[in-house]
């Protein structure tokens, strides 16, 4: 099925998104990945395992529509952080996988539907929100990760986003 509108120009962004966040973590190994550049915690490995997850996470909401749903401390210690057993190739493959369910669940999704989001110590009341709302939630958090991500490259090795897409898109600088 060709989608085509909104949920088409959804995707297309989703797409993008990604890809942009993809290009700041290409070509690092295990060990960059884990490298605290800036005196933050962040590192590449830690957003990426983030996007992930959040993307991931947000579409079960969606799915689910579980009107007694409550988010899970327990990831509060792990969301930002890369685990011992995982790999930036791994976090990429699961990244695409991710990706793809996304995009088959926004093909067949309400974007009016509201959707209750879970309870949590910062937010003790339910409220609902459109299943529209909840992606565009998620493309917030790639752009906003994926800004964090080039600074973090940046300072790890001086890789810029920004000109490897000018690069990739066949620019020549001397």
């Amino acid at each position: 099925m060709t989608l085509t509108g909104e949920k088409a120009d959804i995707l297309r962004m989703f797409a993008d998104q990604r890809k942009n966040f993809l290009i700041t973590v290409r070509g690092i190994t295990d060990e960059q990945a884990r490298q605290r550049t800036t005196v933050s915690e962040l590192t590449l490995g830690g957003l990426l395992n983030h996007v992930v997850s959040n993307e991931k996470s947000w579409m079960k909401i969606i799915a689910d529509m579980d009107e007694t749903a409550e988010f899970d401390m327990s990831r509060m210690g792990t969301e930002y952080v890369m685990g011992a057993d995982q790999t930036v190739e791994g976090l990429i493959a699961e990244y695409s996988r991710v990706a793809e369910a996304t995009d088959a669940a926004v093909a067949d999704l309400d974007l009016d539907v509201q959707v209750p989001l879970p309870t949590a110590p910062w937010a003790p009341e339910r409220a609902w929100q459109s299943a529209r709302f909840t992606l565009l939630h998620i493309l917030r958090e790639i752009a906003q990760h994926a800004g964090h991500a080039d600074i973090i490259r940046e300072s790890l090795d001086g890789g810029n986003t920004t000109m490897q897409m000018a690069v990739d898109a066949g620019m020549k600088f001397d």
